[in-house]
């Protein structure tokens, strides 16, 4: 299928009853969350640990089979002026990839600050900082995915 910028499009492509799968995109790893079916809970997921490119698609393939998955959220990470720089830049290029071998439809969500609120939630539930750092990408991933999913539940 494609790839969305508008994210109501998006969530229009997405077919009901399937999970969404929601990817916090790094240089080094993507984390990666599940939602449920009815598309009210995200759910982190596992941190693939970034190689290159095809092999990056090939996890994601497995993922998405063992999912069922209907369609892909990525985070955005916007400046906090709200500009695109070079992470975005890289983001949009992976999506681009992403689109010519996947027919899911595949969405953007403005990460700004899941990062922060995971480690926060993290430290509230008194993880230690190794855990934490196993656990950031993945975890990042289910705030992304579930702000997503908050959204969709308000669409019309």
């Amino acid at each position: 299928m494609s790839y969305y910028d508008d994210f109501i499009e998006f969530a229009a492509a997405v077919p009901r009853y399937q999970s969404i799968l929601g990817l916090d995109l790094g240089t080094k790893t993507i984390g990666v969350a599940v939602s449920d079916t009815l598309w009210s809970i995200a759910t982190p997921r596992v941190t693939i640990k970034r190689k290159k490119f095809g092999l990056d698609a090939d996890a994601l393939d497995v993922i998405i089979k063992s999912t069922n998955a209907g369609g892909i959220v990525l985070g955005l990470p916007m400046n906090m002026d709200g500009s695109e720089g070079p992470r975005c830049q890289a983001t949009r290029a992976f999506v681009r990839n992403l689109a010519a071998r996947c027919d899911l439809p595949i969405g953007y969500w403005d990460e700004r600050l899941s990062s922060v609120a995971a480690e926060r939630a993290m430290l509230e539930a008194d993880m230690s900082r190794a855990k934490r750092a196993v656990a950031i990408d993945h975890v990042a991933a289910s705030y992304i995915l579930q702000g997503a999913l908050d959204r969709m539940g308000n669409l019309p």
